[in-house]
Parts: C-alpha cells; structure tokens; sequence
C-alpha cells in the first residue's frame, strides 16, 4: 500500500475525522531530506496495520495545510490520534523513531 496522498479536500475524512491513528509527512519535492524519508514513509506505509492511516501532504501543492498545521520546516511528520495532533518530528529520522507510534 503507498501512503496517501492528502489535500485540503480530504485530510478531514482521512486524518482529522479518523478514530485512531495516523501520520502525516509534510514534504516538498525540492527538499533532500524529504526524498529521503519518501522510502521510509512507503515502507512505514506497507507495514502499518490497516487502522493506522500514513500520508503525505505536498506543501508547494497543499500550502494551506502546511499554514493551517503551523509546519515551518520540512519534513515535519505530525503524528495525530482521534484526529488531534499529539506529537511531532521535524527533520529526517530513522524509520523506527516513527514506528513506535504504532
């Protein structure tokens, strides 16, 4: 499964209305630590059990996202339970610093 791909028209049904959990990577194809952990997230994205949702949001094509969720630098991976934000990463990680939200 390839993580998916959020926009304004559908991060309320995936991530902010979603009982239980998700991950949201806010990237940008311009950026080198992003293209790095694009792997990571598609990996993460194969391996996560069904209920948790992981996705991307692209900023040069979903700025209001990245506006609305404060992101500054990229990549920021904001991990949400319930639809609400309870924590963050900024930077490139390893894949089992994210993996411990499962």
């Amino acid at each position: 499964m390839e993580p998916l791909v959020l926009q304004t028209s559908n991060m309320d049904d995936y991530v902010l209305k979603h009982e239980g959990k998700a991950i949201v990577d806010f990237w940008a194809d311009w950026c080198a630590p992003c293209r790095t952990m694009s792997p990571i997230f598609n990996e993460l994205a194969k391996e996560a059990p069904e209920e948790i949702v992981i996705g991307k949001v692209n900023i040069d094509t979903e700025p209001e996202l990245a506006q609305q969720f404060g992101v500054m630098s990229i990549p920021t991976i904001i991990f949400f339970e319930n639809g609400q934000e309870v924590d963050r990463i900024i930077g490139a990680v390893p894949k089992e610093k994210i993996k411990r939200f499962f």
